[in-house]
């Protein structure tokens, strides 16, 4: 059993990847794109220059660091105006955050997510069960490069052997995998298809958790 466990947050930690995803294809929408939804899931976290051109190319914008800056800025105006009061944490997680830390397990938030969206939607009732948050404005990458993840074993003292990272999307596998992490992934937002990068995929909470205390499922 691994004692440090870094999860992601916007749909592991948070039911909030349905309203995420809605602002970003308004955001988008302003600029005269129509982003598929699932489009939009697969580049979860990963939305910049070098990490989803493509979902522009095929509409014939060529994107600059100044449009997914005004796009960026636009998606979180749109979510915290219209969507953040929607998000909630999934059933049971919290309960079982809590059981986690009286095992005496670390736990880490690792996402890309910048702190004043942490603000807006993260309870503090949440927030008090992590011994470490590392948000995307504190890394010089964000997923799916490593750095989120290396930044989080840095920050506890832990090697990639006393932890285990859990996501929801391909950039926090590819990141989680790249600072050397096991990966769980959970299928929340995407099918098993497209988690195949992970070490071992889950289709619910219950399941996880079971895992994670137990490393089984049952």
């Amino acid at each position: 059993m691994k004692e440090v466990l870094l999860f992601d947050l916007d749909g592991v930690i948070l039911d909030s990847m349905p309203w995420h995803v809605r602002a970003w294809q308004e955001a988008f929408r302003s600029f005269g794109l129509e982003i598929p939804e699932e489009a939009i899931y697969l580049h979860e976290g990963a939305i910049e220059l070098d990490t989803a051109r493509e979902l522009f190319t095929g509409q014939g914008i060529i994107p600059t660091p100044e449009f997914f800056r005004e796009a960026f800025r636009l998606q979180k105006e749109i979510f915290t105006r219209k969507y953040r009061s929607r998000v909630q944490p999934f059933p049971g997680v919290v309960e079982q955050l809590e059981e986690l830390k009286r095992e005496g397990r670390k736990l880490a938030l690792v996402t890309s997510s910048h702190r004043e969206i942490l603000r807006e939607v993260l309870p503090a009732s949440v927030e008090k069960l992590f011994d470490l948050i590392v948000s995307g404005d504190r890394v010089p990458r964000r997923k799916p490069h490593p750095d989120p993840y290396l930044t989080g074993l840095r920050e506890l003292g832990a090697s990639p052997q006393r932890a285990l990272a859990v996501e929801n999307a391909p950039a926090g596998i590819r990141s989680a995998k790249s600072a050397g992490l096991f990966c769980i992934a959970i299928t929340t937002t995407l099918p098993p298809e497209h988690l195949r990068e992970a070490d071992l995929i889950v289709e619910d909470h219950p399941k996880l958790f079971r895992w994670l205390r137990n490393g089984r499922n049952s």
